[in-house]
C-alpha cells in the first residue's frame, strides 16, 4: 500500500482568531517567516506525498496564491540579485502538486473530507488538519503511514490529554497492538465526562483507506449539526480496520491565540537567525516584569494598603 494523495481541509471560518481571520484564512497567519500551511505541506512532503488537495472555502484566495509563481516578484528579486529570496519564492510553489477545491457550505470536517472524493479515487490518503503543526523528527503523517501499511488499515493520529481538555476533542476506545501503536475499538466526538472511553484524542492527522467516503456519503449530521468524521471513523473502528498512533512529536494548535502565540515563540527560537535577539528580548522583558512585581510587592508590604503615599497599590 502506497499512500502519496493528501488533503489538507482549509475551509474554515478561523473563528477563534477574529477579526484576524476575517480577511486573512487562519491557514495564512504566520509562523515567523512562513505561513502554518506551508509547514502543513512541508510534513506531507517530507512523508512521500506527491498530490495534495487543498479545501477551500471563500475569501480563501490567498492560499492558491502563496503556492503559485509569482512572475513580477520573482522578476524584481533577479533584477536585484536576491538570489536566496528568489529560492524562497520559487519553492513555494514548487513544493508539491497543489490543486484545490471549494467546500461551497460549511457541513463540517467529515463533508470537507468527503469532497475530496474525486481526486483520491480508489487510493489511501493522508489527511493534515491546517491547525495543528507537529514538530519532530520522523513526519508525524509518515508515522501513520508506516502503522496504516504494517497494518493494512486506516490509521490516526493520537496523544493522551487532559480530563478536562478530552470533552473538547474525540476519545478513543483502544486495545494495545505494539509500542505507541493500538487497535481503534471505538471513538466518541467531545464525550461529555461520562462517556469518555479514554484520555487518548485524535489530533490532526490521519491516513484513510478510500471506503471512509461510502461512510461519509451516509453519515447522518451529528455534534453541532455538521458532518462530523469522527462518526465515519467510529465505524471504521467497529468493522475493525483503524489503528492509534500515539505519535512521537511535540503538536502545537495554532487555531487560538495562546497556542498561535506558543508556536511562533518555539519556533523563533529553534531559528538560529532570531533565537539569540529573541531570547535576550525575552530575557530582559521577563526580569523587567519581575522587577516591577517586586517593587509593588514590596511597597505594598512597607505602607500598606490606602497609605496615602498618592501611588497605586
Amino acid at each position: 500500500m502506497k499512500v502519496r494523495k493528501a488533503v489538507i481541509p482549509a475551509a474554515g471560518f478561523g473563528t477563534r482568531m477574529l477579526p484576524a481571520t476575517k480577511s486573512i484564512p487562519k491557514e495564512m497567519l504566520p509562523i515567523v517567516d512562513k505561513p502554518a500551511i506551508h509547514y502543513i505541506v512541508e510534513e506531507a512532503v517530507a512523508s512521500g506525498i506527491e498530490d495534495i488537495l487543498i479545501v477551500t472555502g471563500r475569501g480563501k484566495h490567498a492560499l492558491d496564491d502563496y503556492f503559485d509563481y509569482t512572475p513580477d516578484l520573482e522578476q524584481s528579486l533577479m533584477r536585484s540579485n536576491k538570489s536566496a529570496e528568489l529560492e524562497k519564492v520559487r519553492h513555494t510553489a514548487e513544493m508539491a502538486n497543489i490543486c484545490y477545491v471549494r467546500q461551497k457550505e460549511i457541513k463540517g470536517l467529515g463533508h470537507a473530507v468527503w469532497c475530496a472524493k474525486s481526486f483520491v479515487g480508489d487510493e489511501p490518503f493522508a489527511v493534515l488538519l491546517g491547525d495543528d503543526i507537529m514538530f519532530g523528527h520522523t513526519p508525524v503523517t509518515k508515522q501513520l503511514i508506516d502503522a496504516a501499511v504494517k497494518y493494512h488499515s486506516s490509521a490516526v493520529g493520537a496523544q493522551e490529554v487532559s480530563l478536562e481538555a478530552i470533552t473538547g476533542y474525540s476519545s478513543l476506545k483502544i486495545e494495545s497492538l505494539e509500542e505507541r501503536v493500538f487497535k481503534a475499538v471505538d471513538v466518541v466526538e467531545k464525550p461529555t465526562p461520562d462517556k469518555v472511553f479514554s484520555q487518548y484524542a485524535i489530533l490532526g492527522r490521519y491516513v484513510l483507506l478510500p471506503e471512509i467516503f461510502d461512510i461519509l456519503e451516509n453519515t447522518p449530521p451529528g455534534f453541532g449539526g455538521e458532518i462530523q468524521l469522527t462518526d465515519g471513523l467510529g465505524a471504521l473502528c467497529r468493522s475493525g480496520s483503524m489503528v492509534a498512533v500515539d505519535f512521537d512529536a511535540r503538536r502545537y494548535d495554532t487555531g487560538n491565540l495562546h497556542g498561535y502565540l506558543e508556536t511562533v515563540i518555539d519556533f523563533a527560537l529553534r531559528d538560529p537567525g532570531v533565537e539569540p535577539w529573541l531570547r535576550q528580548f525575552l530575557t530582559d522583558k521577563v526580569r523587567g516584569f519581575l522587577m516591577s512585581d517586586y517593587i509593588n510587592n514590596k511597597h505594598t508590604h512597607e505602607h500598606g494598603d490606602g497609605c496615602g503615599c498618592g501611588h497605586d497599590h
